[in-house]
């Protein structure tokens, strides 16, 4: 009995110290005891969490703004203020060359390209039927003065019967009406002289007009340049009866006109004889400069939008331009060169003519105007310290992307061109920052 007992309670112990975190519980499941933590492994996650709030805290707390902040270094550039359009360029002059006469262009001398000088041939209408005119018209001159002759033989016997009737009234040897007679004979023969006289006077003209006409067959260039047309073929047969058919075209191609559409609201603003330059689509980066020669009374109206018509000439010596190319015109108003220059966005104007409000703004969207000049304004400085300050500044030359700077800043220095709310519109110059020279507009 004692041994069994002894059994029993050595193979309780041994089980027990098999399962030493496992309790018994009357009416209740086994529950395992938790393991002890390794806190060891979470503190490197926790020190960085740390120093990235401190970072955080020490670069942004005293300027929430900060992030957002664009600025932009003080620089010297070239500014313009001018008015913008778009025009097309034409030949400063040109002519149609055309048929004053009917009939086959039997011969074209010139194709489009050929340079041409005054009064070189380029063309030729068969002269046949003008030459068959002109014969008959010299037959019939002809026989108008062999009538002529007759006619004034005629005058010259009723001249000579009137001496003898008189001779014979003197004498009673005949009536005085016989001599009446004579008298009214002779009357007739003078007329039929004078009708004979104009009608070859009227048949010579008819002849000089047909050898007019026949000259005609010929076509010469009316002014020396370049063809840049010809609608007539070779072997079609042209009336000049109703209207005069073009043969060809020439214009002078040594000078071009650019004719710019300037909207009403900013016609007022351009002057003749200022200065004025445009660039291609091909030849963006390039300038061809001018003077304005004239502003044209007449506009053309287009969906209720009134847009006259400014020329100015450039020099066209290389060829490089060509007819009713697409050209962006620039009217300067003002400009200046190598000034402190800084973004019109980071300007709050406090005094002067803003450009680009109210009506102006409207006019801009439609003929260009691109700013206004002079006034005071306000810009915020960002300091050696990282503070931010305000300076009032003198502003000279504006446009609506930069600014001519008279007073108020120093070459360097460093402004805040948006912040805030302005991101958006200051992440689109975000791209110009540090640019030495902005561009001209």
């Amino acid at each position: 009995m004692n041994k069994t007992g002894k059994t029993a309670r050595t193979e309780t112990t041994a089980r027990e110290e098999a399962t030493p975190n496992v309790t018994f519980i009357p009416g209740a499941a086994p529950i395992k005891r938790k393991r002890r933590t390794r806190a060891w492994l979470w503190i490197p996650v926790v020190l960085t969490v740390i120093g990235a709030g401190y970072y955080g805290w020490t670069r942004y707390a005293t300027n929430p703004t900060a992030a957002a902040m664009v600025t932009e270094v003080v620089a010297r550039g070239d500014i313009e203020n001018s008015v913008t359009a778009v025009g097309t360029l034409d030949a400063i002059k040109s002519v149609d060359a055309g048929a004053q006469v009917s009939g086959q262009l039997k011969a074209l001398h010139v194709d489009i390209g050929d340079k041409v000088e005054q009064n070189q041939l380029v063309a030729e209408i068969d002269p046949a039927t003008i030459e068959n005119r002109i014969e008959i018209d010299q037959a019939e001159l002809a026989n108008l003065q062999a009538q002529l002759i007759s006619k004034k033989a005629q005058q010259v016997l009723k001249q000579a019967n009137i001496d003898r009737q008189r001779n014979l009234v003197a004498a009673n040897s005949i009536a005085q009406s016989t001599l009446d007679q004579a008298v009214a004979d002779l009357a007739a023969a003078e007329a039929d002289v004078n009708a004979i006289e104009a009608q070859i006077r009227k048949q010579q003209a008819t002849l000089a007009g047909d050898k007019v006409d026949l000259g005609y067959t010929k076509i010469f260039a009316p002014m020396g340049g370049t063809i840049v047309a010809n609608p007539a073929k070779e072997g079609q047969t042209l009336n000049a009866n109703q209207t005069t058919p073009t043969i060809v075209t020439i214009a002078d191609l040594s000078t071009m006109t650019v004719k710019a559409q300037v909207s009403e609201a900013d016609v007022g603003k351009l002057k003749v004889g200022m200065d004025a330059y445009f660039t291609l689509l091909g030849q963006p980066g390039k300038r061809f400069e001018g003077k304005l020669r004239q502003i044209q009374p007449m506009p053309d109206t287009a969906n209720n939008v009134v847009l006259y018509y400014a020329l100015f000439d450039v020099p066209n010596p290389n060829g490089e331009l060509m007819m009713s190319m697409s050209a962006q015109v620039f009217f300067v108003q003002s400009s200046a060169t190598d000034v402190l220059v800084v973004p019109s966005a980071a300007l709050r104007m406090t005094g002067g003519k803003e450009g680009g409000q109210g009506s102006d703004r409207t006019a801009g969207k439609r003929s260009g105007q691109t700013g206004a000049s002079g006034g005071s304004a306000e810009v915020t400085v960002v300091t050696a310290s990282g503070a931010l300050e305000t300076r009032a500044v003198e502003v000279g030359i504006r446009n609506r992307v930069y600014a001519e700077i008279k007073s108020g800043l120093n070459e360097g220095d460093t402004i805040v061109v948006a912040t805030g709310s302005d991101t958006p519109a200051a992440s689109t110059r975000g791209g110009q920052r540090g640019m030495r020279m902005p561009p001209m507009f």
